[in-house]
């Protein structure tokens, strides 16, 4: 036997890793939670400024004259809130490599809502655009003054209904993202618990607007402010890595570069 086959015969079989051993942090895993949270400031700027803009044009009174006045920045306005549509539903998608196998159907949930959400805000959001070209018939007097502004206040009226029926879906995809992400500890625990109370307060708040109960401004902001906050730890620390075990649990170790 000469020297090469007692090498190949002698050779060490390969190593299996240990349940109890951790999971290395990867870069595509670090650079996921890091567009996740870059899509979560940028989902606040897009659609919070468009809504700024087309809020301070719209005049209840005079619902058609206002936006007729400025017609490119309301439109300017509702395009930006429209685009969110595509950060909401890429944030969504980019969860599923993140929550692996242990939580495929809490992120079909998740991006199931956002879908809601996203279909039912561009309904609002379509509706407020159709003010745009009601502007010329009404100052022209081909259409009266007492229907544009019963068309404007609806178009306003119905935009609102979407926005809150959006939010009172999300909310609940994003309470059961809250929970896996507390139970798995991807994020510390008092941020996901802190999302998870968050998201209730929040569909407690959509829900009332709905019926004609006008507190969401005081329950939405636990919510907003954890989602600052979530994309804020994910932008510097990232996500925890996951343990090289069968049973998907995970291990305390940040995912840092």
């Amino acid at each position: 036997m000469n020297a090469a086959t007692h090498a190949q015969l002698t050779a060490t079989p390969p190593t299996t890793a240990h349940p109890g051993t951790r999971e290395r942090p990867t870069r595509t895993h670090l650079s996921t939670g890091r567009i996740i949270g870059a899509l979560f400031l940028a989902g606040f700027l897009t659609y919070g400024t468009g809504a700024i803009i087309t809020t301070s044009i719209t005049e209840p009174s005079d619902v058609i004259g206002s936006v007729a006045a400025h017609q490119s920045a309301f439109a300017i306005g509702a395009v930006l809130m429209l685009t969110v549509g595509a950060v909401e539903i890429g944030k969504a998608v980019l969860f599923f490599p993140v929550l692996g196998r242990p939580g495929r159907r809490t992120a079909l949930a998740y991006l199931a809502s956002m879908v809601v959400e996203v279909t039912l805000m561009a309904v609002g959001v379509v509706a407020l655009l159709t003010l745009v070209p009601l502007g010329d018939p009404v100052q022209s007097g081909a259409t009266s003054g007492a229907l544009g502004q019963t068309l404007g206040t609806f178009a306003l009226d119905l935009n609102d209904l979407a926005y809150q029926a959006g939010q009172a879906t999300v909310a609940v995809g994003a309470f059961f993202l809250s929970v896996f992400l507390y139970r798995t500890r991807l994020v510390p625990r008092f941020l996901a618990m802190w999302g998870a109370i968050g998201y209730l307060l929040h569909l407690t708040g959509a829900t009332a607007e709905l019926l004609g109960i006008h507190i969401s401004m005081f329950l939405l902001i636990p919510g907003g402010l954890f989602e600052l906050a979530f994309a804020t730890w994910l932008l510097v620390r990232g996500f925890t890595s996951r343990t090289d075990s069968p049973t998907g649990e995970w291990s305390g170790s940040v995912m840092t570069s």
